[in-house]
């Protein structure tokens, strides 16, 4: 999966790929490099977006605040900032896909 710094040195830009009224909610693999995000909501006046970033946030235990939607409003394929270093979400992206919680403080033990 490929992460890019964010301009400015703040944060981390991620690739996701939503799945809208998926069955499967929340992280569901890498799709061309990017993550693969189910979300229940319809892709109906933004509700898939705020579901996405919701779960998004839960996922990588920071709050909703810390991420925002650059592009891909209207799309599948969406780029996301995150108030995290690269490296840091990187590691709680995969512990999210290996099917642990992302500890929220930051700390933690790994599995």
């Amino acid at each position: 999966m490929h992460l890019d710094p964010a301009p400015g040195g703040r944060g981390t830009i991620l690739g996701v790929r939503a799945q809208p009224g998926a069955r499967r909610v929340g992280a569901n693999g890498v799709w061309n490099g990017m993550l693969k995000v189910g979300v229940g909501a319809p892709p109906e006046d933004g509700r898939a977006n705020e579901e996405l970033l919701r779960a998004l946030a839960a996922m990588l235990g920071v709050r909703a605040g810390d991420l925002e939607l650059l592009s891909g409003a209207r799309s599948r394929t969406k780029r996301i900032r995150i108030e995290l270093e690269p490296g840091d979400c990187a590691a709680r992206i995969e512990r999210a896909l290996s099917g642990t919680r992302a500890d929220p403080g930051g700390g933690g033990t790994d599995r």
